[in-house]
């Protein structure tokens, strides 16, 4: 690649990871093409040899950071376990790229259209209808996408507070809402309420 301007050169990676630091940084409404020159120290016009707009520059970053996501064959298991194990590929994307999540809560009908037909189609072959189907996906999307918006406090800043006893039990445990327990026990509860929901659907229409 070759940039518009500075005779600097840039590589898709540099300009997705440069996009994701202001993300981190500043949050997705703060990304813009000028504030994405800056990162990348070149002049504000070099992006646009590269994207038209800022949707453009989301859908490259979440189309880059998610390469390798594949959807499990029927033969892999059970419609839980291939869900599971393809949201478990997005969220080691997630990690792996912090920022990602925030770009993916705006894209909910982007260019990922493989990766959301991908959750999509294990959801039919489970057998729910396509109301449910689509109400399911948007459930998903928010939970995987959507949970590093929840971001607690250190405890520390919690110790010079009365706290109510409720409160206090429970945030002993603030480190686990970023670690794997939080993350699976989350995964347990969104499956075992995608079964229930399922089990609903098929007894209504009896």
């Amino acid at each position: 690649m070759q940039t518009g301007g500075g005779g600097n050169t840039l590589s898709e990676s540099e300009i997705v990871e440069a996009a994701l630091r202001v993300v981190r940084q500043d949050g997705v409404e703060k990304l813009s093409m000028r504030r994405l020159s800056r990162e990348l120290g070149v002049s504000p016009m070099a992006p646009y040899y590269y994207v038209a707009d800022k949707r453009e520059l989301l859908d490259l970053v979440a189309t880059a950071a998610l390469t390798g996501v594949r959807k499990p064959p029927p033969e892999f298991g059970t419609w839980q376990m291939r869900l599971r194990d393809l949201i478990d590929q997005i969220d080691e994307k997630l990690r792996k790229h912090p920022g990602l999540g925030d770009v993916l809560i705006e894209q909910m009908l982007g260019k990922q259209l493989d990766l959301i037909a991908a959750v999509m189609e294990i959801l039919f072959d489970a057998g729910f209808d396509e109301r449910n189907v689509l109400s399911a996906y948007a459930t998903i999307h928010t939970y995987l996408f959507g949970r590093s918006k929840v971001n607690p406090r250190d405890r520390s800043s919690l110790l010079d507070r009365v706290l109510p006893e409720a409160v206090e039990r429970a945030t002993k445990h603030l480190g686990d809402l970023r670690g794997r327990y939080s993350y699976d026990f989350s995964m347990d509860v969104l499956i075992a309420g995608l079964e229930a929901q399922l089990v609903r659907q098929r007894d209504t229409h009896v």
